[in-house]
Protein backbone atom coordinates (compact mmCIF):
# COMPACT_ATOMS: atom_id res chain seq x y z
CA UNK A 1 0.00 0.00 0.00
CA UNK A 2 1.43 3.39 -0.98
CA UNK A 3 0.57 6.71 0.59
CA UNK A 4 1.19 10.07 -0.97
CA UNK A 5 1.64 13.05 1.32
CA UNK A 6 2.18 16.61 0.18
CA UNK A 7 3.48 19.35 2.46
CA UNK A 8 1.11 22.27 2.98
CA UNK A 9 3.98 24.56 3.92
CA UNK A 10 7.15 24.87 5.98
CA UNK A 11 8.00 25.53 9.59
CA UNK A 12 10.07 28.58 10.41
CA UNK A 13 12.17 28.09 13.54
CA UNK A 14 14.61 31.00 13.58
CA UNK A 15 15.54 33.51 16.26
CA UNK A 16 13.69 36.23 14.33
CA UNK A 17 10.62 34.18 13.41
CA UNK A 18 8.75 31.22 14.83
CA UNK A 19 5.85 30.44 12.51
CA UNK A 20 3.99 28.00 10.33
CA UNK A 21 4.15 29.10 6.67
CA UNK A 22 1.12 27.87 4.75
CA UNK A 23 1.63 27.61 0.97
CA UNK A 24 -0.48 29.94 -1.16
CA UNK A 25 -2.64 27.16 -2.63
CA UNK A 26 -3.79 26.13 0.89
CA UNK A 27 -4.65 29.60 2.25
CA UNK A 28 -8.42 29.08 1.98
CA UNK A 29 -8.02 26.20 4.43
CA UNK A 30 -7.31 28.76 7.17
CA UNK A 31 -10.92 30.03 7.15
CA UNK A 32 -12.58 29.61 10.53
CA UNK A 33 -9.32 29.15 12.44
CA UNK A 34 -9.72 32.45 14.34
CA UNK A 35 -10.44 31.93 18.02
CA UNK A 36 -8.57 28.64 18.47
CA UNK A 37 -5.78 29.11 21.00
CA UNK A 38 -3.81 25.96 20.12
CA UNK A 39 -3.13 23.74 17.13
CA UNK A 40 -1.93 20.22 16.63
CA UNK A 41 0.87 20.48 14.07
CA UNK A 42 1.76 17.43 12.01
CA UNK A 43 5.16 17.72 10.40
CA UNK A 44 7.91 15.61 8.86
CA UNK A 45 11.14 14.84 10.74
CA UNK A 46 12.94 15.43 7.44
CA UNK A 47 16.40 15.43 9.02
CA UNK A 48 15.77 11.85 10.17
CA UNK A 49 14.31 10.44 6.97
CA UNK A 50 17.03 7.87 6.34
CA UNK A 51 16.99 4.14 5.73
CA UNK A 52 18.78 3.51 9.03
CA UNK A 53 16.41 5.71 11.04
CA UNK A 54 13.36 4.08 9.45
CA UNK A 55 14.72 0.62 10.33
CA UNK A 56 15.22 1.44 14.04
CA UNK A 57 12.61 -0.25 16.22
CA UNK A 58 14.38 -0.25 19.60
CA UNK A 59 16.58 2.32 21.28
CA UNK A 60 18.75 2.26 24.40
CA UNK A 61 17.27 4.11 27.39
CA UNK A 62 16.35 7.48 25.87
CA UNK A 63 15.10 9.10 29.09
CA UNK A 64 16.40 9.07 32.63
CA UNK A 65 14.54 6.45 34.70
CA UNK A 66 13.11 4.80 31.55
CA UNK A 67 13.60 1.06 30.85
CA UNK A 68 17.06 0.06 29.58
CA UNK A 69 15.64 -0.59 26.09
CA UNK A 70 12.47 0.92 24.65
CA UNK A 71 10.48 0.23 21.53
CA UNK A 72 10.43 3.23 19.24
CA UNK A 73 6.63 3.50 19.53
CA UNK A 74 7.02 4.15 23.28
CA UNK A 75 9.17 7.21 22.56
CA UNK A 76 8.72 10.58 20.89
CA UNK A 77 11.97 10.09 19.00
CA UNK A 78 12.36 11.43 15.46
CA UNK A 79 13.96 8.08 14.56
CA UNK A 80 11.05 5.87 13.49
CA UNK A 81 9.62 3.88 10.56
CA UNK A 82 7.66 6.92 9.35
CA UNK A 83 9.24 10.16 10.57
CA UNK A 84 5.98 11.87 11.43
CA UNK A 85 5.89 14.41 14.21
CA UNK A 86 3.03 15.80 16.25
CA UNK A 87 3.46 18.98 18.27
CA UNK A 88 0.90 21.09 20.08
CA UNK A 89 1.49 24.83 19.65
CA UNK A 90 -0.08 28.01 20.92
CA UNK A 91 -1.36 30.44 18.30
CA UNK A 92 -0.07 33.97 18.86
CA UNK A 93 -1.38 35.53 15.65
CA UNK A 94 -2.52 34.60 12.15
CA UNK A 95 -1.82 36.56 8.97
CA UNK A 96 -4.42 35.10 6.63
CA UNK A 97 -3.14 36.93 3.54
CA UNK A 98 0.46 35.76 3.93
CA UNK A 99 -0.45 32.34 5.33
CA UNK A 100 1.56 32.85 8.50
CA UNK A 101 0.59 31.37 11.86
CA UNK A 102 2.88 32.84 14.51
CA UNK A 103 3.72 30.60 17.46
CA UNK A 104 5.99 30.92 20.53
CA UNK A 105 7.80 27.59 20.14
CA UNK A 106 7.99 24.34 18.19
CA UNK A 107 10.48 21.48 18.43
CA UNK A 108 10.90 21.27 14.65
CA UNK A 109 14.01 22.30 12.77
CA UNK A 110 13.84 25.32 10.50
CA UNK A 111 12.30 24.51 7.10
CA UNK A 112 10.79 21.20 8.26
CA UNK A 113 7.89 20.23 5.99
CA UNK A 114 4.49 21.07 7.43
CA UNK A 115 1.99 18.30 6.63
CA UNK A 116 -1.20 19.40 8.37
CA UNK A 117 -2.67 21.45 11.19
CA UNK A 118 -5.74 20.72 13.27
CA UNK A 119 -7.38 22.92 15.89
CA UNK A 120 -7.11 21.75 19.48
CA UNK A 121 -10.56 21.12 20.93
CA UNK A 122 -10.91 19.85 24.50
CA UNK A 123 -13.89 17.66 23.58
CA UNK A 124 -11.70 15.60 21.22
CA UNK A 125 -8.16 16.14 22.49
CA UNK A 126 -8.19 16.55 26.27
CA UNK A 127 -7.78 13.53 28.52
CA UNK A 128 -8.96 14.24 32.07
CA UNK A 129 -6.95 11.53 33.82
CA UNK A 130 -4.19 10.22 31.55
CA UNK A 131 -2.00 7.36 32.74
CA UNK A 132 1.76 7.21 32.11
CA UNK A 133 4.47 4.78 33.28
CA UNK A 134 6.04 5.41 36.69
CA UNK A 135 9.38 6.44 35.13
CA UNK A 136 7.83 9.60 33.61
CA UNK A 137 5.14 10.47 36.16
CA UNK A 138 7.27 13.41 37.36
CA UNK A 139 7.07 15.08 33.93
CA UNK A 140 4.84 18.17 33.62
CA UNK A 141 1.11 17.58 33.49
CA UNK A 142 0.38 20.25 30.86
CA UNK A 143 1.70 22.08 27.85
CA UNK A 144 1.73 25.30 29.87
CA UNK A 145 4.11 23.96 32.54
CA UNK A 146 6.30 21.96 30.15
CA UNK A 147 8.36 25.00 29.17
CA UNK A 148 9.66 25.42 32.72
CA UNK A 149 10.71 21.77 33.06
CA UNK A 150 14.40 20.81 32.82
CA UNK A 151 14.07 18.50 29.81
CA UNK A 152 17.84 18.43 29.29
CA UNK A 153 18.13 16.50 32.56
CA UNK A 154 15.67 13.89 31.24
CA UNK A 155 17.06 13.20 27.79
CA UNK A 156 19.93 10.76 27.44
CA UNK A 157 20.55 11.40 23.75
Amino acid sequence: MNFQVEAIGKISNRPDEMALHIDQKYLSGLQGLAGFSHLAVIWWFSDFDTEAARATLEVPQPYRNAPDVMGIFATRSPVRPNPLALTMVEVLDIDYEKGMIYIPYIDANDDSPLLDIKPYTPSADRIEEPKVPAWCQHWPQSYETSGDFDWEAEFLF
